[in-house]
């Protein structure tokens, strides 16, 4: 479980094909802090660290997850979000996090606005989303400013903070980012469904 609050960048240092995926190595900051078996979000997606190496942490990656998350766009040099797992202690200052990606989406524009940037996603889905409700985008908790319901798009405002911390300067129109929709919408989605098809249930 994961908050959605970046703690910092790491940088690709290289990937290699293996059966049935791929697995990737990434400098990460607090590498020494973790062990094997541990969980990280890259870029929101839950990766299990399986070796660490000078520095470095080795993710496994499967075919699943290359097909429905953006990883498998990386590329040695690439950058990349990443946050440890939550403790029971921690303050949640985002929301309830999965690391598990429902779908990608396209970023269709970024505008600087005095110090903030407005970013523009398409998204290919709008049943989970509300006004002022949240999102995880590339694992970044977000706060969904407006929704566009005829061109699907959601529009978002990012603070100079969250700017300098994650890969948003990396952006660029038609990137690909990663969509994680808010954990209880789609517990609620689950629960009416159960209720209409067995209305004692």
């Amino acid at each position: 479980m994961f908050t959605g609050l970046v703690e910092c960048t790491g940088c690709v240092r290289n990937s290699t094909p293996i059966a049935e995926g791929a697995r990737y190595t990434v400098d990460v900051p607090f590498a020494h802090e973790l062990s094997r078996g541990d969980s990280v979000a890259v870029n929101g997606c839950c990766l299990t660290v399986d070796e660490i190496v000078e520095g470095a942490v080795c993710f496994d990656l499967l075919t699943q997850t290359m097909r429905v998350t953006s990883l498998g766009q990386l590329r040695a040099g690439s950058l990349c979000n990443l946050e440890r797992a939550m403790l029971p202690t921690s303050r949640l200052g985002g929301h309830f996090v999965s690391g598990h990606i429902d779908t990608t989406g396209e970023l269709v524009s970024i505008t600087p606005v005095g110090q903030d940037h407005m970013l523009r996603v398409r998204v290919p889905d709008l049943r989970y989303v509300i006004d002022k409700g949240s999102i995880a985008l590339d694992g970044v908790s977000l706060t969904i400013a407006s929704i566009d319901r005829v061109r699907s798009e959601l529009e978002f405002w990012i603070t100079p903070h969250t700017w300098q911390r994650t890969i948003m300067p990396a952006y660029s129109p038609g990137s690909c980012v990663n969509l994680e929709w808010d954990m209880l919408a789609k517990y609620i989605e689950s629960f009416l469904a159960a209720r209409r098809i067995d209305p004692s249930a």
